[in-house]
C-alpha cells in the first residue's frame, strides 16, 4: 500500500488552526500553505460559522447554518502564504473580542475557466480552482434554469459536493455518493436525506462534470452558485456511510488513515451535523463538538468519538452518531495515512 503525490503529508492540503481573536487586525498563521477555502467557527461564543474562498474572493462570506445570500462584509481580508488575515468589521464572526476560534483550511490552488460551448465539457460555463492531488475543487457558475452539467476541474468523480446559491437566500444542498443522485441532504438543517430529482437531475458526477437539475437550490436561471467538490484520495480523504449499533462499544469505520477532521450527519432521520478535529481535542475520546448547522458555541456532544490509526470509532450511544440501525454519512480528512509510501505506520492517539 503506497501513497503518491505528496499525500504522505496530508497537512500540505488540509489543516486545522486554532486562534484567539484580538478585535482588530489579526494574521492567523500555522496553516502550512496558502488556503483556498477557509471555514471558521467561534468556539467560545454563539455565532454562525462562515466560509471564505479564493474563487468568490476575500470578504465574501457564506454562513453554513443559514440560508443567507453571500455578503461582502466578511472579516477575512487576505489569503496569505501560511494562513489568512481577519479583522473586526462588525459582523463579529471571525475576530470578535478575545474569543477563541477554529479554522479549517483546504488547499486547491490551480485556477481554471471553462467555456462549455468551446470546450465541449459540460453545458454551463464555470470557473474555479482545483487540486487533483487532494481531490478538491471550488467551482463558480451561473444557473440556466434547465438541466445541465458543470465542469468541476477534477480528474475523478466527486463523492461529495456542497452547493450554495450566492445571490439570494437558499438552502445549502449536499450530494453524497452513498445517498445517491436522486436527492441529498441540507447542510444548514437537521433534516434527513430528501428525494428530489431537480437537485442533481438523478445523474451522478463523472470524472469531468457534475449534473444539476432545475431547482433554485442548484440551478435557477441567472442565479450565481458556488460548489465545493471532493473526490476520494487514498490515505487522505474518505466520504462514506455507516450504520450505528446503539452500543458504547460502537461502530468502527475504516478510512485508511488517522483522521484529522470528521463531520457526521445522520441521513436516515433528523439530527445535527457534528464536527470533530484533532486540534480542539488532541486525545481520545473526543466529545468537544461543533455543528455546521448551528450558531452555538462549542459543546459536549455526548456523541463521543475516538480517532484511530486507520479510522474512527463511536464510543457512546448518542443518537447523533450511533443510534441502533440508523444510517450516517461522513466526510473525513487525514492527519496521517495508515501506512505511508515508505512503510511508516500511523500511530494511535
Amino acid at each position: 500500500m503506497s501513497y503518491t503525490n505528496g499525500l504522505d503529508k496530508p497537512s500540505d492540503y488540509f489543516n486545522t488552526v486554532l486562534y484567539t481573536a484580538n478585535n482588530g487586525t489579526l494574521n492567523v498563521t500555522g496553516v502550512g500553505f496558502q488556503p483556498d477555502w477557509v471555514w471558521i467557527k467561534g468556539r467560545s461564543y454563539v455565532v454562525h460559522s462562515n466560509m471564505y474562498d479564493v474563487v468568490r474572493g476575500v470578504q465574501k462570506d457564506l454562513l453554513s447554518g443559514s440560508t443567507n445570500a453571500e455578503t461582502s462584509s466578511g472579516e477575512l481580508t487576505a489569503f496569505n502564504s501560511d494562513g489568512f488575515t481577519v479583522v473586526d468589521s462588525g459582523t463579529d464572526r471571525a475576530n470578535y473580542l478575545t474569543n477563541t476560534h477554529v479554522s479549517w483550511n483546504w488547499k486547491a490552488g490551480t485556477s481554471f475557466t471553462n467555456d462549455a460551448s468551446a470546450t465541449g465539457i459540460g453545458s454551463i460555463d464555470s470557473t474555479g480552482s482545483f487540486n487533483n492531488d487532494s481531490g478538491f475543487s471550488i467551482v463558480s457558475y451561473t444557473g440556466t434554469g434547465s438541466n445541465g452539467t458543470v465542469k468541476h476541474g477534477l480528474t475523478s468523480a466527486p463523492k461529495h459536493i456542497i452547493i450554495k446559491r450566492r445571490d439570494s437566500a437558499e438552502q445549502f444542498i449536499n450530494y453524497h455518493h452513498t445517498i445517491g443522485n436522486t436527492g441529498g441532504v441540507y447542510l444548514n438543517l437537521t433534516n434527513a436525506a430528501v428525494d428530489n430529482n431537480t437537485w442533481f437531475n438523478d445523474t451522478s458526477p463523472t470524472s469531468t462534470v457534475f449534473s444539476i437539475g432545475t431547482n433554485g437550490k442548484s440551478n435557477a436561471s441567472s442565479a450565481t452558485y458556488i460548489a465545493y467538490c471532493f473526490a476520494e484520495k487514498q490515505g487522505y480523504s474518505k466520504f462514506g456511510s455507516y450504520t450505528g449499533n446503539g452500543n458504547a462499544d460502537g461502530t468502527f469505520v475504516y478510512t485508511g488513515f488517522k483522521p484529522a477532521w470528521l463531520m457526521i450527519k445522520k441521513s436516515s432521520a433528523t439530527e445535527e451535523w457534528y464536527m470533530y478535529d484533532n486540534k480542539r481535542t488532541p486525545f481520545n475520546e473526543i466529545a468537544k463538538g461543533l455543528a455546521a448547522n448551528l450558531s452555538g458555541a462549542e459543546f459536549d456532544t455526548g456523541a463521543t468519538i475516538d480517532f484511530l490509526s486507520n479510522g474512527f470509532k463511536n464510543t457512546g450511544t448518542n443518537t447523533g452518531t450511533n443510534a441502533s440501525g440508523a444510517t450516517y454519512i461522513y466526510m473525513a480528512f487525514a492527519e496521517n495515512p495508515f501506512v505511508t509510501s515508505t512503510g511508516v505506520c500511523a500511530t494511535a492517539r
